[in-house]
């Protein structure tokens, strides 16, 4: 991990500037963001089934082909090979060579992704591109993007060792992303996150928008495909971006009854047999998914298998979640930032969840289902790539239960 944009600019300028061949509906913020890419190309889609629909999202929860989506389906093992080798080559012909490409021996995995991102999007033309930002936005490889449209969702504490330790300094750095006379569209927040984002809208000519006052709740479907309260609240903010591209006139009138209706994001929220995935991992996310926990399990406690990434802010996770859990099953993630599961479950005895470490997540996930009722999910959560693990090992076993029936096309579908 690396913020800044000098060695991506080198990289996209040695392989063509593939970027500049396509406009960007660019997507930043803490959490929210990938549900709202998913909402927004549901409805690009439907709302014209001839237009081709682009969209870069991380991280990946089976397969790296989950990142690259062209019209509802990832991108094939060929076109991304393809890809990774224009870059590859790009980059090793820069080895040992002074001036302006020698820098390109540091790239990143996460800058060599996005470049192939562009590469592909590029040869495809597309009519939509939903770009994703990896981390924060000023700095973030995805911002050398042409953008039609900026989009900031929720904004809270998280990555505060590279994004500054306010809730103003992270909006700013999101904020990062509004391009001069670009139109900006700002999901509910805080007053302070408003006032950061509006103050460099005015600053760049751009136009402001905020979502809840061109959108409302009201106005959706009661039956989103995505389920939790918070999904909602993402799904104002995609009608809003809607409603902006229809001022550019880029998209006509949108029928609200239809045009999310094949949203996917898998892991998010999401019933998986016996489990419930969701990748909450910074204390605003673990808020949303206790209030949706309520909403579905009223007066349920759940079984819990959690792990994280030693950067995060596991103790006011699980503090958030402790009302709602029965026991915690503390594993070790397969990311190299883990922490192990010891330290886990030291954290939720802190946090006042019944604990036991365990081996494996294999191991955690067999033991939150003895004794409980199939009617009681096993909650997953801690870590995208946590949840990524689980459901490689469902569509491996048959932990899930009778009623899991896992099809690997529907999980990697990206609609």
């Amino acid at each position: 991990m690396r913020p800044g944009l000098d060695v991506m600019r080198a990289l996209c300028a040695a392989i063509g500037n593939p970027h500049e061949k396509f406009k960007a509906i660019h997507v930043a913020g803490t959490n929210g963001k990938g549900a709202v890419c998913a909402f927004l190309s549901a409805a690009l889609s439907s709302l014209d089934n001839t237009a081709r629909v682009c969209r870069y999202t991380s991280p990946h929860l089976v397969k790296i082909n989950e990142r690259f989506v062209i019209d509802a389906l990832p991108a094939s093992d060929e076109a991304l090979a393809k890809c990774a080798n224009i870059v590859q080559g790009a980059i090793k012909s820069s080895v040992g060579k002074a001036g302006s490409g020698a820098e390109l021996e540091e790239t990143t995995f996460f800058e060599a992704l996005t470049a192939m991102a562009y590469l592909l999007f590029a040869d495809i033309e597309p009519d939509y591109a939903i770009l994703e930002c990896g981390l924060g936005g000023r700095l973030d490889a995805t911002n050398i993007c042409s953008s039609e449209l900026s989009i900031i969702t929720k904004i809270g504490l998280d990555h505060c060792d590279w994004l500054g330790g306010s809730i103003e300094s992270i909006a700013a750095e999101k904020a990062g992303i509004i391009k001069s006379g670009v139109p900006v569209v700002l999901a509910k927040n805080d007053e302070a996150v408003k006032s950061v984002v509006a103050a460099r809208a005015r600053a760049l000519g751009s136009p402001f928008y905020y979502a809840p006052d061109i959108a409302n709740e009201s106005e959706l479907p009661s039956c989103l495909p995505l389920g939790g309260a918070f999904n909602r609240e993402n799904a104002v903010t995609a009608l809003a971006a809607l409603r902006v591209l229809s001022k550019l006139g880029r998209v006509g009138q949108v029928n609200l009854h239809s045009c999310f209706a094949n949203a996917r994001w898998p892991g998010r929220f999401d019933r998986v047999g016996c489990f419930l995935m969701d990748g909450a991992h910074n204390p605003p996310a673990a808020e949303a998914l206790s209030a949706a926990l309520r909403e579905k399990f009223p007066g349920l406690k759940l079984p819990l298998v959690a792990g994280f990434c030693a950067d995060k802010d596991a103790q006011a996770v699980l503090t958030t979640l402790a009302p709602l859990v029965s026991k915690g099953f503390a594993v070790k993630t397969n990311n190299q930032r883990s922490l192990s599961a010891q330290d886990v479950a030291s954290v939720m005895e802190i946090s006042g969840i019944p604990s036991e470490p365990c081996a494996s997540l294999a191991e955690a996930m067999e033991k939150s289902r003895e004794g409980v009722s199939d009617s009681v999910p096993t909650l997953v959560t801690g870590s995208l790539f946590l949840v990524g693990e689980a459901l490689n090992l469902l569509l491996a076993t048959s932990l899930g239960g009778t009623s899991s029936v896992i099809d690997p096309s529907e999980l990697l579908r990206g609609t």
